[in-house]
């Protein structure tokens, strides 16, 4: 992690903070504490204004921690009460983000600006280009009206000496679904009703004033009264620590989780399963399938592409599959991931209790002095596949699929390589017969689930361990074989 970046630093040490405190046992009666530790009298940081806005931003930090919502914070209840609720709720919370308004930055809303570069052209091709009337010159230079300004970027293209820059907001920029929007006071707002849970605010914010509602004491309670607990980790955790898939399973032991499961083991299913559901639509006249383990493409289906929801594979994600594995031994499954949108699929799928990140993961492990590097290797599951283990980069699902029928069925694959604005007007454009394929991979994070929002190591470092995994593991089964893959087909 890059020490310079203030917002994954203290993210990171609210979550740290808030496991030493319930190891402790003393969540209840210090919790209060937590801002005043981290941020003592004689601190020099230079990150706010002053220590005091520094601790109430901090608090804040600590209630995402907690699983509690920052938006509906009174401000007169202690953290002491709101560790207590974690501990004593029975429900995980039901929306997985929270703004907190005092780190808010109150960016203004986005517009276009004249800077010093101005020319002052005598053929004014700014004020030529623009359609609204919004642009004029005073004292020979150009000046936007933004009440007349529709933000169409006309003018910054027509200007020769690129003197007009567009100020966003990150947020909103960030946000593929317009899910997100300032409120009278500035402060940004999510559209729950829109939003796909896809995480790019978060990532987006530089004043990380986007959090999730982290399950951390959820899960470590049901650890703590020896429940039959188990950690399924997602594909995507290999390279997210400085150690191999053997050792990590160990370390995560050490952690406290019972049992440890790989993902991968769902996906050999779903790549079944998928790959036999794409033939036979193919042979029923469809046009196209598309892949369905993206939990936030899933949702943007919902919610914001009903065109292309026909098109939708049925065939439920490696999640899903492995926790249904989990919940007939009568395990508790808690499943550890990359990205915002599982928290999502979580709450729709009752096989999966619990969700959890590897930002969690990782602050698990220094709260409790854990180095995966220096574990003992714990045995791999040597029936899994290759392609099931590349899952987690941009375009593996599709190779999986195209593999599991190679010799048996050819097609055409194309892969979307994240979710934006341009990404769903192409979308909606593939829904009206645009598109020469036959099997769409979408991912929402650019590079597939190692670009997820709360992954550890940039791709460049993630990806060679994930190949040289890859390249030790079998190749995926036919997908068409007699013997039929367990698990349910249908969502």
């Amino acid at each position: 992690m890059n020490s310079d970046n203030k917002a994954i630093y203290f993210r990171r040490t609210a979550l740290r903070k808030i496991i030493e405190a319930f190891d402790k046992g003393i969540l209840e009666t210090d919790a209060y504490r937590i801002p005043f530790d981290v941020i003592p009298p004689d601190s020099k940081s230079s990150v706010r204004c002053c220590i005091y806005k520094e601790r109430a931003v901090f608090r804040a930090r600590t209630l995402a921690a907690l699983g509690c919502s920052v938006e509906e914070d009174d401000e007169a209840t202690s953290l002491n009460d709101y560790a207590k609720q974690a501990l004593t709720r029975t429900a995980i919370p039901k929306t997985p983000l929270t703004v907190m308004d005092i780190a808010c930055h109150a960016c203004q809303k986005a517009r276009h600006l004249v800077t010093e570069a101005c020319q002052g052209c005598l053929t004014r091709p700014c004020q030529q280009s623009c359609h609204f009337e919004a642009i004029s010159f005073i004292n020979g230079r150009s000046s936007i009206d933004i009440n007349k300004c529709k933000n169409c970027g006309a003018c910054k293209r027509a200007c020769p000496y690129n003197a007009i820059a567009f100020i966003p907001v990150p947020c909103e920029q960030a946000c593929p679904v317009d899910a997100i929007h300032k409120e009278e006071n500035d402060v940004a707002q999510i559209d729950f009703d829109k939003c796909i849970s896809c995480g790019q605010c978060i990532e987006a914010c530089p004043f990380g004033a986007i959090m999730e509602r982290s399950q951390l004491i959820d899960i470590l309670s049901q650890i703590k009264k020896g429940a039959p607990v188990v950690a399924m980790i997602a594909p995507s955790i290999v390279g997210q620590f400085d150690c191999t898939l053997a050792q990590l399973i160990t370390a995560i032991k050490k952690a406290g989780f019972p049992q440890v499961t790989e993902v991968a083991l769902g996906a050999d299913i779903t790549t079944a399963n998928e790959a036999r559901e794409l033939v036979e639509r193919l042979e029923n006249g469809a046009r196209f399938m598309t892949t369905s383990c993206c939990s936030a493409w899933v949702q943007a289906v919902k919610k914001h592409l009903p065109a292309l929801k026909e098109f939708i594979s049925h065939t439920q994600t490696p999640a899903a599959y492995t926790a249904e594995i989990e919940k007939q031994k009568g395990n508790v499954t808690v499943f550890i991931g990359p990205c915002v949108s599982k928290r999502a699929e979580g709450m729709e799928d009752p096989n999966i209790d619990y969700v959890m990140t590897y930002e969690e993961l990782g602050a698990l492990f220094d709260a409790k002095q854990i180095v995966p590097s220096q574990c003992k290797e714990t045995a791999l599951d040597p029936t899994i596949s290759g392609e099931a283990r590349y899952y987690g980069v941009t375009g593996g699902v599709a190779q999986a699929v195209e593999n599991a029928l190679a010799g048996h069925k050819t097609f055409k694959k194309e892969t979307l390589n994240g979710l934006d604005k341009k990404a769903i007007a192409l979308l909606n454009a593939y829904a009206k017969e645009a598109g020469d394929f036959q099997l769409l991979e979408v991912m929402n994070c650019k590079g597939g689930c190692i670009g997820g929002p709360c992954t550890l190591k940039p791709q460049a470092q993630a990806i060679n361990p994930i190949k040289e995994l890859v390249a030790k593991s079998p190749k995926v089964k036919c997908a068409l074989d007699k013997k039929k893959n367990p698990g349910k087909n249908k969502r």
